[in-house]
């Protein structure tokens, strides 16, 4: 990629201003070996613009989906939020494992791990692990969270949707700030609840979603996407509601909270 002015407002040009800079640290004569290239540069464009969306959305999907099966939450949720979304991302969080390529050799127990080695960590496994978080493992229990993250399990590093350490998600504040104004302001106008054909069948592809989502509307789904665009990002708005049309399983019905 070629060097030049760049400006820091938006993701492109922040990527090529840490660019830029990693090539004058490292020296011109290491430049062409450790600058990004176009190609990388659109590959993180693309992977920042999914997880901006697609995680987000399906967040909320599941919280509405859980819900659904909780109404007496659907009351709580109103003072409760951060808890209820914590408890969904350790029951149903989008990214199921994280993939790691070992970059030097690494002592890691009584394992040792070569450089180029691919390390795979079941984050979905370990937020259903027993041992870690009780025989209440498998419901739904929002008040484990009621300390913070670091006391609703045996093992305060264990929870990690976002991932951790150096590679966690940089949106994570920012989704997590969204998901709670989406479902702040759903509540205050919509409480819904499970289709009598619905079929709880999660599933993997890319993220982990629901076998079905909503069925019945109320209003109809441009409307709800244009109305979610007000508070929310534009792509988040979209894609949930893209769920909703394709999909059907529970009913989402007009209150008059």
């Amino acid at each position: 990629m070629k060097m030049g002015n760049v400006s820091n407002d938006d993701l492109l040009g922040l990527l090529k201003e840490s660019n830029f800079k990693d090539s004058q640290e490292q020296g011109n004569s290491k430049a062409t070996a450790t600058a990004r290239t176009t190609e990388e540069v659109i590959d993180e464009c693309k992977l920042f613009y999914f997880a901006g969306q697609e995680t987000t959305s399906v967040l909320l999907t599941w919280t509405m989906n859980v819900l659904s099966m909780h109404p007496n939450w659907q009351l709580q949720a109103r003072e409760e939020v951060t808890m209820i979304l914590y408890e969904v991302l350790r029951l149903y969080q989008p990214v199921v494992y994280a993939a790691r390529c070992v970059a030097k050799t690494t002592k890691l127990g009584d394992l040792t791990l070569p450089p180029g080695a691919q390390v795979t960590l079941p984050t979905l496994l370990m937020h259903h692990d027993p041992e870690v978080w009780g025989e209440d493992v498998e419901e739904f229990k929002p008040e484990r969270f009621s300390e913070g993250v670091a006391k609703a399990s045996k093992n305060q590093l264990v929870f990690f949707p976002f991932s951790w350490g150096p590679r966690v998600c940089i949106r994570q504040n920012f989704a997590l700030i969204e998901a709670k104004m989406a479902l702040a302001m759903i509540l205050q106008h919509f409480s819904f609840e499970l289709s009598p054909s619905y079929a709880h069948a999660p599933y993997s592809l890319i993220t982990l979603q629901p076998n079905m989502v909503l069925r019945k509307f109320y209003i109809g789904i441009e409307t709800m996407s244009s109305w979610l665009s007000s508070f929310v990002s534009n792509a988040v708005a979209k894609k949930l509601c893209f769920i909703i049309k394709e999909q059907e399983a529970y009913q989402l019905v007009c209150s008059t909270l």
